[in-house]
């Protein structure tokens, strides 16, 4: 109940920046999984056998991967780029769409971390300014508040200076992929941890060049002009990279966000799709991100066979339901009907039909000689409150019986 409660709020939140709800299939081709440059993510993806294989195709397959058609999505952005890719015609020139539902991965279960999660993603599509970005900050922070977490911190960062980043220290292209998947792991193994995973590359002094910048900007991020100052002029960053930066800081400084949402030069997002500005959330109650995003401006070419602008912000909401006060997403008027077993079972319904009708969600519990017992249940069930089958009156369950 507490999870549809919360989830109803960020909906609501939702909505009221014009976000239409859509839902696709869990189950999509693997090769569209496959192909999706979802970095990790692809090496896990629950993959779907073939139904009618024979014996002798089960023994001459090369490798299991071979038998296999389908697949469980790893995020919603694939399946909302194909979405997108058929039915572009029926939407709006700028599209602001609403995904939230259950993804699957092969992980290892740890606290956070989970083989089956619910994620809430808006997408802006069609937009290729930085209003998308900045109104998918604003969004979500406004629905976290709503949900009782009002001091999350948006990291920000941009895939472009990065790229410029692995230039200035002398790193060869092929090698910007496998480069930026072990910066990913900063959080995980800290600087030490991804200096030697990079020394491992055999990029030389390029390897301890990244790591002396990445302890610089770890210690301390600054803004994107001290950025740029430390990787030089050997970087080849896009002028049109370092302008839409600003012009995000400039707009949620201007709306009241600036405090919320900082400069991180080391922020990479796993998924190699992004293609200019990422960002992701972090909080001090949770040791990981609780939700990330960024613009993607290549994915639904993938289908569509041309590029078209699109952003998206996604909270995984098992992490942000950890950290979310307690108290949020309880009902009030939530009650227990407490009556004797002996009761008349019109009399019980009777009153249950009458307390309903004042607004109340009403459940009912039998009496018993322990009601120490009777109040610990209906607090365990999220009950607020209770009355007597043969009183009136409404009134607080006690705390400790």
């Amino acid at each position: 109940m507490r999870r549809e409660a919360l989830l109803r709020t960020i909906r609501g939140v939702y909505a009221e920046h014009g976000f239409t709800e859509i839902a696709t299939p869990v189950v999509e081709p693997i090769e569209r999984l496959r192909d999706s440059d979802g970095g990790e993510n692809v090496g896990m993806i629950f993959e779907i056998q073939r139904r009618g294989i024979g014996l002798d195709e089960l023994r001459s397959a090369a490798s299991p991967h071979d038998l296999n058609d389908l697949g469980l999505r790893y995020d919603l952005t694939v399946p909302l780029a194909r979405f997108y890719a058929t039915e572009h015609s029926r939407l709006p020139h700028v599209a602001r769409l609403i995904q939230i539902g259950p993804v699957w991965r092969a992980e290892k279960p740890q606290k956070g971390r989970y083989r089956q999660f619910t994620q809430c993603d808006i997408d802006t599509i069609g937009e290729p300014g930085t209003l998308a970005e900045v109104e998918l900050i604003v969004a979500t922070l406004r629905a976290l508040k709503a949900i009782g977490i009002a001091d999350a911190v948006v990291r920000l960062n941009d895939r472009r200076l990065l790229i410029g980043l692995l230039q200035s220290c002398g790193i060869s292209p092929d090698l910007f992929p496998p480069t930026l998947v072990i910066i990913d792991k900063l959080d995980k193994v800290g600087v030490e941890g991804v200096g030697l995973q990079l020394e491992r590359l055999g990029i030389g002094q390029a390897a301890r060049t990244l790591t002396q910048h990445l302890a610089r900007f770890t210690e301390s991020p600054g803004d994107v002009e001290r950025f740029l100052e430390t990787i030089g002029p050997a970087a080849e960053v896009p002028v049109a990279a370092v302008a839409d930066h600003e012009a995000i800081m400039s707009s949620v400084e201007d709306l009241g966000y600036g405090a919320s949402v900082r400069f991180d030069p080391s922020l990479v997002r796993g998924l190699g799709y992004y293609t200019g500005p990422i960002f992701e959330i972090e909080h001090e109650a949770s040791g990981k991100s609780v939700g990330g995003g960024g613009r993607y401006d290549g994915m639904i070419g993938r289908f569509l066979k041309r590029d078209v602008p699109a952003c998206g912000f996604s909270l995984g909401f098992d992490r942000v339901l950890e950290i979310a006060p307690e108290s949020v997403g309880q009902a009030d008027k939530r009650l227990a009907l407490i009556y004797p077993r002996d009761a008349a079972t019109s009399a019980v319904l009777r009153r249950q039909a009458v307390l309903i009708d004042q607004g109340f969600q009403v459940t009912l519990m039998p009496r018993a000689k322990n009601m120490k017992r009777v109040f610990g249940e209906a607090r365990a069930l999220g009950l607020s409150s209770y009355t007597l089958l043969d009183r009136s009156e409404i009134s607080e369950l006690p705390v400790d019986s």
